[in-house]
C-alpha cells in the first residue's frame, strides 16, 4: 500500500470513529425519546382503562337497579376495588407534567365520589329504601359527577395526545439524523474497500467472481421470493374465502351456538342465541341462567348446577339432544331446547373450554303434543261410538216400553209415577249418549247455511234465564253477511254448553261475550295445528272473567268425563260435545286460558256461500198404516220391540236377524213395501250394503235406516247423505211412526 493511500486509510478510520461517537450518542437520545413515547401511550392507556372502569361501575350499578341480580352487584364490587389503585397509577404516571397531576388531582375525589354515590344507591336498593333512592337520585350529582369526570379525563388524554405527538416527531428527527450518519458511515467504509479492492489485482478479481456470483444467487432468491410470495397470496385468499363462508353459515344457524372457555365465559356466540337463548354481548353463562328456571325435558324436575349442559361439556363429557326445559322469569314462551356439547382441548389434552349447540325443538314438541292429544281423542271417540251403539240398542227398548207402560198407568198414578222416573232417567241416558255420539263425530248432521250473527243474538235471549242476573251478557257481532255451513241446532248446544261451564266458572257473577268475525288461517297456522286446513272461517268466540284453567286442564278439556266440578255437578260431556260438533262440521276449536283471569274459547266454523236456508217446517202428528215393513235388526230384544211397534201403528211385520237371511227371504218372493235396516249388523254386510243388494232385486224399493251411531256408510263429510232417510236410537213411539211415514210417502230415495 502506497504511503499515499496509508494516509487516506488513516483519515478514513478517524472518520469512522468520529462517526461511530456520534452514532452512539444519536442512538442514546433515540432510545430516550422512543421511552418517552412509550410512556406517553402506557398514559393513555391507563386513561382509556380508567374511563371503562367509571363506565363499568356505573353499568353494573344500573344493571343492579333493574334486574336485582346479585351477580350485577359482585361485579360493581370487583370495579370498586379496582378504582383507587387505578387512579394512583395514573397520578404517578403523570408526574412529569405539573398541570396535568394537578387536573388528575382534581378528578381522584370526583371519581371516587361518584363511585360512592352509586354504592349508597345499590345499598338502599336492596334495603328497599325507596324514599332514599329517590332523595338521592333527585340531587342529580352522580350525573353531574360522571360528566365532569369524563371531561377531566378527556382534557388529559388530549393533552397526552398532544405530548405523543411533540415526542415521536422529535424520535423521528433523532431516527433521520441517526440514519444519515449510519448512511455516511457506509459510504465512507465502502470508500475505504474499494481503495482495499485496488490493492491486488487477484483480489480485484476475486471479488469481481465473488460479485458475479452474488448477483447470481439473488436472482435466484427473487425468483424463489416471487414464486413463495405467489404461494402465499393464493393461500391468504383462500384463507380468507374459508374464513367468510365459515362466519356466513356460523351466523346463519338456525341453531344457537356458544363458545365458552374453562371458566364458563361466552368467547363466541352467534345471532340465534340472542333469539333463543336471550343472550346479550358481554353476558356470562352466569348471567344467562339467572334470567330463568331451568328442569329436565319432562318440565318439572329442576335441573342441578352440575347437571347443566355447560358443566358437564367442561367436565369433558360429549352429548348429543341433551333435552332441557328453559322457563324465563320476563314470563316469555317457555322453550324446548336439544343441547349438543363437544369439549376443546389444548396441546396437553386437558379441557380449555367447549361448543354448545342448542336447537329450538319448541314447535316441533308442540306439534307432537297436539298430534299425540288429538290421536288420544280419536281413539277414546272410536271407544265411546262402539259402546254407544250398544246403549242406544237397550235404551231403544227401554225407553219404547217405558213410555207405553206410563200411557197404560194412568189409572194407577203411583205406578205410572215410578214408570215416569224409568222414562226420566232412559231419556237422561239418551241425552249422554248423544254426547258421547257429538263427541266421537257419530251424530248425523243436518248443516246448511246459518246466518251466525242472527243465531248468536237468539241464543243470547235464551241465555239470560238460564245463566242468571249475576253474569253478564255482551255480543260484539262482526257487521256485514256472516254465513256458516252448519247444523243450527247443534250450535245452539254447543254455546249453551260453553256458556254454562262459563257460569260455573264465575260464581261470584261476571262477564260472558260472544263475539263472531271473518277469519283467515293461514298455511303457519295449519302447519302448527296439523289438523286444520288453511283458509276462511267463521269465528264464533265465548270469553268469560272466570277463574281460568291449568296448561294441564286446558289439555284435557275435550275429555269425555273430565270435570273440575263437583260431584254431581257435571258430566265432563259438555266441551268434549262442542269438540265433536266443531270437528264432524269441518272446523277448528282452540282455548285460550289464563289462572285468575278467564278463558276464550274459539270455534272456527267453515263458511256458507252466503244464502240462509230456511228451517225445516214442523211435521204434524204421523198416524199409522197397513203397508207391511221388513225388519232387519240384529239385536232381539230391539227386533222384537220394533215389530211390536210397527203392529201396534197397524203395520204387518216382517223380520230377520242379518243380511243374508233378509236377502233369502225376499229371493223367496217375500213381499214388502218398506225395508227398515240397521246401518251395523252383522253377517259381512252393512245396511247400506244390504239396501244395495235389494234394489238390485227390487228396484224402486224404500228403505229406511236406523242406527246407535253413524259411520261412513251413509254419512260423509259430517252429514247424512243426499236423500237418505235415518232414525236415530233410542227413538219414540211417535218418532217411529213419523219416519215410517214419510218413508212410505216417498220422503227419502230409493234404494236404486
Amino acid at each position: 500500500m502506497i504511503p499515499t493511500q496509508r494516509v487516506i486509510l488513516g483519515a478514513g478510520l478517524a472518520i469512522l470513529l468520529i462517526i461511530t461517537a456520534a452514532s452512539i450518542g444519536l442512538d442514546v437520545k433515540s432510545r430516550f425519546d422512543a421511552a418517552w413515547v412509550n410512556h406517553t401511550i402506557e398514559t393513555q392507556k391507563k386513561i382509556s382503562d380508567l374511563r371503562v372502569l367509571m363506565r363499568r361501575a356505573e353499568s353494573a350499578a344500573r344493571g343492579y337497579e333493574i334486574y336485582r341480580n346479585p351477580s350485577f352487584s359482585d361485579e360493581f364490587q370487583a370495579v370498586h376495588a379496582q378504582l383507587a389503585p387505578a387512579l394512583a397509577d395514573l397520578k404517578r404516571s403523570l408526574r412529569d407534567n405539573p398541570d396535568q397531576v394537578a387536573l388528575m388531582e382534581g378528578t381522584e375525589p370526583l371519581a371516587l365520589r361518584r363511585v360512592e354515590i352509586a354504592a349508597e344507591v345499590m345499598r338502599l336498593r336492596a334495603g328497599n329504601d325507596q324514599a332514599g333512592v329517590a332523595e338521592l337520585q333527585g340531587k342529580a350529582e352522580g350525573r353531574g359527577l360522571m360528566d365532569t369526570v369524563m371531561g377531566n379525563l378527556d382534557h388529559l388524554s388530549a393533552e397526552e395526545e398532544r405530548l405523543l405527538a411533540a415526542r415521536s416527531l422529535n424520535s423521528r428527527r433523532t431516527g433521520i439524523v441517526l440514519l444519515g450518519i449510519d448512511v455516511i458511515g457506509a459510504l465512507v467504509i465502502l470508500l475505504l474497500v474499494a481503495m482495499l479492492m485496488r490493492e491486488s489485482q487477484r483480489t480485484t478479481v476475486a471479488l469481481k467472481s465473488t460479485l458475479l456470483e452474488t448477483t447470481a444467487a439473488k436472482e435466484q432468491l427473487e425468483a424463489a421470493v416471487a414464486e413463495r410470495t405467489e404461494h402465499l397470496v393464493n393461500a391468504h385468499d383462500e384463507l380468507r374465502l374459508s374464513v367468510n363462508v365459515l362466519q356466513s353459515t356460523f351466523h346463519s344457524m338456525a341453531e344457537a351456538v356458544l363458545v365458552i372457555d374453562a371458566e364458563s365465559t361466552v368467547l363466541l356466540s352467534n345471532p340465534a342465541a340472542e333469539r333463543i337463548l336471550l343472550h346479550r354481548a358481554g353476558m356470562s353463562l352466569r348471567n344467562l341462567r339467572a334470567l330463568s328456571d331451568v328442569f329436565h325435558g319432562d318440565g318439572v324436575t329442576p335441573l342441578r348446577a352440575d347437571e347443566l349442559p355447560s358443566m358437564r361439556v367442561l367436565r369433558g363429557e360429549q352429548f348429543e339432544n341433551l333435552e332441557m326445559i328453559v322457563r324465563p322469569h320476563s314470563g316469555d314462551v317457555p322453550r324446548h331446547l336439544m343441547i349438543s356439547g363437544r369439549p376443546m382441548r389444548d396441546g396437553q389434552g386437558n379441557v380449555s373450554g367447549a361448543v354448545l349447540v342448542y336447537h329450538d325443538a319448541t314447535t316441533s314438541r308442540e306439534t307432537e303434543r297436539q298430534l299425540h292429544q288429538s290421536q288420544k281423542l280419536d281413539a277414546i271417540g272410536k271407544l265411546t261410538g262402539g259402546v254407544a251403539h250398544d246403549f242406544n240398542n237397550m235404551l231403544t227398548v227401554i225407553s219404547g216400553n217405558t213410555e207405553t207402560l206410563v200411557a197404560s198407568l194412568k189409572q194407577q198414578p203411583e205406578l205410572q209415577r215410578v214408570a215416569r222416573l224409568i222414562d226420566d232417567a232412559a231419556e237422561r241416558c239418551a241425552e249422554l249418549i248423544q254426547h258421547l255420539l257429538a263427541f266421537a263425530r257419530r251424530q248425523p248432521l243436518q248443516p246448511r247455511n246459518v246466518e251466525i250473527n242472527g243465531a248468536i243474538a237468539d241464543i243470547a235471549k235464551l241465555l239470560r234465564p238460564t245463566l242468571g242476573e249475576q253474569i253478564q251478557i255482551e255480543t260484539v257481532l262482526e257487521q256485514g253477511p256472516m254465513t256458516a255451513h252448519i247444523d243450527p241446532s247443534r250450535l245452539t248446544n254447543a254455546v249453551l254448553n260453553m256458556a254454562i261451564n262459563a257460569r260455573d266458572a264465575m260464581p261470584n257473577g261476571g262477564k260472558l261475550l260472544l263475539e263472531t268475525h271473518h277469519v283467515v288461517l293461514d298455511e303457519a297456522y295449519a302447519q302448527a295445528h296439523a289438523e286444520v286446513q288453511p283458509g276462511p272461517y267463521v269465528m264464533l268466540a265465548v270469553s268469560d272473567t272466570g277463574t281460568g284453567m291449568t296448561a294441564d286442564i286446558q289439555q284435557k278439556a275435550f275429555e269425555p268425563f273430565f270435570t273440575t266440578k263437583e260431584v254431581g255437578k257435571g258430566s265432563g260431556l259438555g266441551l268434549s260435545m262442542v269438540y265433536g260438533f266443531v270437528k264432524q262440521s269441518g272446523g277448528h276449536i282452540k282455548i285460550y286460558s289464563e289462572e285468575g283471569h278467564g278463558t276464550t274459547i274459539k270455534l272456527y266454523l267453515p263458511p256458507g256461500d252466503g244464502m240462509t236456508d230456511a228451517a225445516a217446517p214442523v211435521a204434524p202428528q204421523a198416524e199409522g198404516g197397513a203397508e207391511t215393513i221388513f225388519v232387519v235388526e240384529d239385536d232381539t230384544l230391539v227386533r222384537n220391540f220394533v215389530t211390536a211397534q210397527l203392529q201396534s201403528l197397524g203395520y204387518d211385520t216382517v223380520a230377520a236377524p242379518d243380511g243374508r237371511a233378509a236377502l233369502d227371504m225376499i229371493e223367496a218372493g217375500q213381499d214388502f213395501d218398506l225395508l227398515f235396516t240397521d246401518v251395523v249388523i252383522p253377517g259381512g254386510m252393512s245396511g247400506r250394503e244390504l239396501a244395495e243388494a235389494v234394489a238390485k232385486r227390487r228396484p224402486g224399493v224404500r228403505v229406511l235406516y236406523t242406527s246407535g251411531y253413524t259411520d261412513n256408510a251413509i254419512v260423509h263429510h259430517g252429514k247424512l247423505d243426499d236423500g237418505v232417510l235415518l232414525l236415530t236410537k233410542p227413538y219414540r213411539r211417535n218418532q217411529l211412526a213419523e219416519m215410517i211415514r214419510k218413508a212410505l210417502n216417498g220422503g227419502g230415495m230409493t234404494a236404486s
